[in-house]
């Protein structure tokens, strides 16, 4: 009876091990439900990078506005007819 006890116990301790441990396991189950969720927000990350990035194609195509304003602030353009002014601050 001893034995039987023994080969028992011997089995639900493998199987314990096996479900917690193994392949698919609970340890398993837990590393990849971490990388779901740091995949899910480097996603959301990339997600609103490209709606900006769509919504400044679409101001770009539609409106000239746009594409003034840039080319005034990156290029440095102006208007005709405009006076530009550069303050310089001189600190003493």
């Amino acid at each position: 009876m001893r034995l039987l006890y023994f080969v028992l116990i011997l089995i639900l301790s493998l199987l314990s091990y096996h479900f917690i441990v193994g392949n698919n396991g609970v340890m398993d189950y837990k590393r990849i439900e971490r990388e779901v969720n740091i995949q899910y927000s480097n996603n959301q990350v990339l997600i609103e990078r490209n709606t900006a990035l769509k919504n400044e194609i679409l101001d770009l195509r539609n409106g000239y506005d746009a594409i003034e304003e840039r080319t005034r602030n990156e290029l440095g353009m102006i208007k005709e007819g405009e006076t530009f002014y550069r303050i310089i601050n001189v600190d003493h």
